[in-house]
Protein backbone atom coordinates (compact mmCIF):
# COMPACT_ATOMS: atom_id res chain seq x y z
CA UNK A 1 0.00 0.00 0.00
CA UNK A 2 1.33 3.03 -0.91
CA UNK A 3 2.13 6.31 1.64
CA UNK A 4 -0.04 9.37 0.84
CA UNK A 5 -0.73 12.64 3.06
CA UNK A 6 -3.06 10.81 5.17
CA UNK A 7 -0.46 8.13 6.44
CA UNK A 8 1.27 11.21 8.76
CA UNK A 9 -0.02 13.03 11.45
CA UNK A 10 1.32 16.26 12.42
CA UNK A 11 0.97 17.29 16.39
CA UNK A 12 2.35 20.81 17.44
CA UNK A 13 2.74 22.12 20.89
CA UNK A 14 3.88 25.70 21.41
CA UNK A 15 5.47 27.43 24.29
CA UNK A 16 6.59 31.42 25.47
CA UNK A 17 9.80 31.63 26.53
CA UNK A 18 9.45 34.63 28.20
CA UNK A 19 13.10 34.31 30.36
CA UNK A 20 14.80 34.20 26.81
CA UNK A 21 12.37 37.06 25.51
CA UNK A 22 13.43 40.91 25.01
CA UNK A 23 10.06 42.36 24.57
CA UNK A 24 11.58 46.23 24.57
CA UNK A 25 13.79 44.72 21.60
CA UNK A 26 10.76 43.32 19.72
CA UNK A 27 12.05 40.16 20.23
CA UNK A 28 9.81 37.09 21.46
CA UNK A 29 10.82 33.30 21.47
CA UNK A 30 9.10 30.84 21.38
CA UNK A 31 9.31 26.95 21.63
CA UNK A 32 7.45 24.26 19.58
CA UNK A 33 7.99 20.36 20.03
CA UNK A 34 6.52 18.34 16.96
CA UNK A 35 5.19 14.66 17.20
CA UNK A 36 5.25 13.37 13.55
CA UNK A 37 3.04 10.10 13.95
CA UNK A 38 3.39 7.61 11.37
CA UNK A 39 -0.20 6.26 10.27
CA UNK A 40 1.29 4.23 6.75
CA UNK A 41 2.47 0.63 6.55
CA UNK A 42 5.86 1.38 5.73
CA UNK A 43 8.66 3.03 7.32
CA UNK A 44 9.58 6.27 6.14
CA UNK A 45 12.59 9.00 6.76
CA UNK A 46 12.10 12.63 7.17
CA UNK A 47 15.06 13.86 4.48
CA UNK A 48 13.88 17.73 4.54
CA UNK A 49 11.76 20.21 5.82
CA UNK A 50 10.03 23.73 5.08
CA UNK A 51 8.51 26.30 7.08
CA UNK A 52 6.58 29.32 6.31
CA UNK A 53 6.84 31.58 9.83
CA UNK A 54 4.25 34.84 9.79
CA UNK A 55 4.75 37.44 12.19
CA UNK A 56 2.18 39.93 13.66
CA UNK A 57 2.93 42.24 10.77
CA UNK A 58 2.35 39.46 8.06
CA UNK A 59 6.16 39.72 7.04
CA UNK A 60 6.75 35.91 6.31
CA UNK A 61 10.33 33.99 6.56
CA UNK A 62 10.59 30.86 4.55
CA UNK A 63 12.96 28.25 6.17
CA UNK A 64 14.12 24.91 3.87
CA UNK A 65 16.84 22.38 5.18
CA UNK A 66 17.42 19.06 5.69
CA UNK A 67 15.94 17.69 8.34
CA UNK A 68 14.83 18.52 11.45
CA UNK A 69 17.48 19.37 14.65
CA UNK A 70 20.43 18.11 12.61
CA UNK A 71 18.53 14.58 12.86
CA UNK A 72 16.43 12.88 9.49
CA UNK A 73 14.83 9.94 11.64
CA UNK A 74 13.02 7.01 9.80
CA UNK A 75 10.06 6.82 11.68
CA UNK A 76 8.19 2.99 11.83
CA UNK A 77 4.65 2.41 10.94
CA UNK A 78 2.61 3.17 14.31
CA UNK A 79 5.60 5.09 16.06
CA UNK A 80 5.92 8.79 16.50
CA UNK A 81 9.24 11.14 16.57
CA UNK A 82 9.13 13.98 18.96
CA UNK A 83 11.41 17.03 18.77
CA UNK A 84 11.60 20.38 20.30
CA UNK A 85 13.22 23.47 18.04
CA UNK A 86 12.51 27.48 18.13
CA UNK A 87 11.73 30.58 16.55
CA UNK A 88 12.68 34.04 17.13
CA UNK A 89 9.45 36.91 16.19
CA UNK A 90 9.47 40.47 16.09
CA UNK A 91 6.09 40.11 17.30
CA UNK A 92 4.46 38.85 20.24
CA UNK A 93 2.21 36.93 18.11
CA UNK A 94 2.97 35.31 14.58
CA UNK A 95 2.08 31.83 12.79
CA UNK A 96 3.96 28.56 11.53
CA UNK A 97 2.83 26.18 9.01
CA UNK A 98 4.69 23.99 6.23
CA UNK A 99 5.68 20.17 5.66
CA UNK A 100 8.19 17.05 5.66
CA UNK A 101 9.10 15.60 2.89
CA UNK A 102 9.56 11.94 4.18
CA UNK A 103 11.02 9.13 1.72
CA UNK A 104 8.82 5.90 2.22
CA UNK A 105 10.98 2.62 2.34
CA UNK A 106 9.33 2.30 -1.46
CA UNK A 107 11.50 5.17 -2.21
CA UNK A 108 7.75 7.16 -2.75
CA UNK A 109 8.25 11.10 -1.64
CA UNK A 110 5.39 11.35 0.34
CA UNK A 111 4.42 15.48 1.79
CA UNK A 112 3.97 15.45 5.31
CA UNK A 113 2.02 18.48 6.16
CA UNK A 114 2.45 20.75 9.25
CA UNK A 115 -0.86 22.68 10.13
CA UNK A 116 -0.38 26.28 10.78
CA UNK A 117 -0.22 26.55 14.72
CA UNK A 118 -0.36 30.21 16.37
CA UNK A 119 2.77 31.72 18.50
CA UNK A 120 1.03 34.02 21.20
CA UNK A 121 2.46 35.56 24.42
CA UNK A 122 0.01 34.45 27.07
CA UNK A 123 -2.71 37.20 28.23
CA UNK A 124 -2.28 38.35 24.53
CA UNK A 125 -5.59 37.13 23.30
CA UNK A 126 -8.56 36.98 25.32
Amino acid sequence: MAQDNHSFRVEVKTDYLEEQSSPEEDKFLFSYTITIVNLGDLPAKLETRHWIITDGNGQQNEVNGAGVVGETPTIEPDSAYQYTSGTMLDTPLGFMEGFYHMKAQNGEMVKAMIPRFRLAVPGLLH
